[in-house]
């Protein structure tokens, strides 16, 4: 999730959704599990959907937790804590659809400029 290079590809496949499994800690977790979350989904125009271990206090590793679903806006649309949980979310392809259409960005985007995508 931290590298966009990926979502980008998929992006420009026509890929609607992304999943991307995680374990950050407590300390990268308040920092950046969601704000990168929401860039991959705004920047790529699709949903994110990550999911993390809960957190164990009796583990060595203290992971985040917060799985969360990410809209093609940037926006939470469903999360959790640090509990054991699950999310849920209803994907609409049609707004997906709606947004690439009215916000062009992965058609506009200089590929030539940056790395090679195809």
């Amino acid at each position: 999730m931290r590298f966009p290079e990926m979502a980008k590809i998929a992006a420009k496949k026509g890929c609607i959704a992304m999943v991307y499994p995680g374990a950050f800690n407590t300390t990268t977790g308040p920092l950046h599990w969601e704000i990168l979350q929401r860039a991959r989904a705004l920047d790529n125009q699709l949903y994110v959907a990550a999911c993390s271990p809960a957190r164990d206090t009796s583990a060595s590793y203290q992971a985040w937790g917060h799985s969360s679903i990410v809209d093609p806006k940037g926006q939470v649309i469903s999360t959790t804590g640090h509990d054991e949980d699950i999310v849920y979310a209803n994907l609409e392809p049609e707004e997906l659809t709606s947004i690439r259409q009215n916000i062009p960005i992965i058609m506009q985007a200089r590929h030539d400029v940056f790395l090679k995508y195809d």
